[in-house]
């Protein structure tokens, strides 16, 4: 008896180790491809706008002084402010930093235009070589630039592989759980913090200009490692997950009497389909667009004019100082989706085009006494744009079917390309303007 016990009792644990453990290390496979995409995504969209909020960084740099006998590049990093106006009250460059602006914006534009036609068509592997080629050779050239013009292709560069990457990337969050979105949307927030940050603080501790720009070469291949390997394979995942039910409650941004698709049929729409989707955006588009026009008419119209001469910080200075307090700005609101949504985003357009308007009228009347009050302004300025973008995509992602969800990421990733380009086109003539003010 006590044998058939023993041996019924190691059958027991024999059976158990067969099938208690099963469950158990389903959960854990599930718990580490959550995580592996959660980082995943996050590192692709840090990488993914890192060499874009490079160049911006370094606008004021790019157009301040043309190459000279003994400098590495162009691009100098001392702290002398050198006036190109003596005749304005600004210390103007004699070509607005929009100019760069619309270098890293309008291949975006064009791309972003395009993808909702036949993007899709091309698989994503391909899309995403191109994208780490682009971001890198946009640092190269940059960097071996010997004049403004070669700079600014290096930045047509950067705008390509960032253009591509954001369609690409978005359409790609349709295959996984929603959350990736807001991992998505941190690390292009954190793309704008490390990489205003970096090229400050490089240039600031005494590293030229190209030796800046050549350490971050290895961003592009951390793009290419983090979709290469450290993604899981899209098929296992569900993307409803644990916000269907959030999902459920909400009103469908298409009605559709269509039987759901898993998503990546988003290539058997129809232009009407299309178009039909497309209206639906509408509704999360045109607040986007707004805010993003209010917040870089500001960064590209106004950075450079609002100078203040009472403070130990030069011209270039103030300018780096204004681009990593409102990315930092951008980092903290797209990083806040876990305890913040919200839902319509009006309120933040309305809000941002007033920070414009007040910023405006202080490049016109000068009546901020300090620096410091800037810095302030700025750094909510970031808070709204940040919120705006990743509430945007967060609720499109829960009003979409899954037929129409790699399409409606891909079509609205226009709204912040179109208001950018727009207040670029319209501050370089504000600039000329100023600029002629005595």
């Amino acid at each position: 008896m006590g044998g058939c016990a023993g041996s019924r009792r190691r059958l027991s644990d024999s059976e158990g180790e067969e099938t208690v453990p099963e469950p158990r290390l389903s959960l854990l496979d599930h718990q580490g491809a959550h995580w592996k995409n959660a980082v995943g995504f996050w590192l692709l969209g840090l990488c993914n706008n890192f060499s874009y909020v490079v160049m911006l960084s370094a606008a004021h740099d790019i157009l301040s002084h043309e190459r000279t006998s003994g400098n590495q590049s162009h691009v100098d990093p001392g702290p002398a402010p050198i006036p190109h106006n003596s005749s304005s009250r600004f210390d103007c460059n004699s070509v607005s930093t929009a100019a760069v602006l619309l270098a890293d914006i309008l291949p975006t534009l064009v791309i972003k235009l395009l993808a909702p036609l036949g993007l899709h068509l091309l698989p994503y592997s391909p899309r995403v070589l191109v994208s780490g080629i682009c971001a890198a050779g946009s640092f190269v050239l940059v960097a071996f630039s010997h004049s403004v013009g070669t700079s600014l292709c290096g930045v047509v560069l950067a705008s390509i592989s960032s253009g591509l990457g954001e369609v690409t990337f978005l359409s790609l969050t349709a295959f996984y759980p929603r959350a990736v979105i807001s991992w998505w949307s941190s690390g292009t927030g954190g793309a704008g913090l490390l990489g205003a940050l970096s090229y400050l603080g490089l240039t600031q501790a005494g590293l030229s200009p190209q030796q800046t720009l050549l350490s971050m070469l290895g961003i592009p291949a951390l793009l290419l490692a983090s979709y290469f390997l450290l993604l899981t394979s899209p098929e296992a995942q569900d993307p409803g997950g644990e916000e269907e039910a959030e999902s459920s409650s909400r009103q469908p941004l298409i009605r559709t009497e269509a039987p759901e698709l898993k998503p990546g049929s988003s290539s058997s729409l129809s232009l009407r389909e299309r178009w039909t989707v497309f209206k639906g955006l509408l509704w999360y588009i045109v607040p986007l667009v707004v805010v993003y026009f209010a917040e870089y008419f500001i960064n590209q119209g106004l950075f450079e004019l609002l100078f203040f001469r009472n403070t130990s910080l030069s011209h270039a200075q103030q300018y780096r100082w204004y681009q990593m307090l409102y990315q930092a700005g951008v980092f903290a609101s797209r990083s806040s989706l876990c305890c913040c949504h919200i839902r319509f985003t009006w309120a933040l357009a309305l809000l941002q085009c007033l920070n414009l308007a007040f910023l405006l009228a202080d490049v016109w009347f000068g009546f901020l006494p300090s620096i410091y009050f800037i810095f302030l302004i700025i750094l909510y300025e970031g808070l709204l744009g940040g919120a705006a973008y990743v509430n945007t995509f967060h609720n499109i992602a829960l009003e979409t079917s899954d037929e129409h969800r790699e399409f409606a990421m891909a079509a609205t990733c226009i709204s912040d390309t179109l208001g950018i380009s727009l207040s670029g086109l319209l501050a370089l003539p504000l600039h000329d303007f100023l600029c002629q003010l005595s």
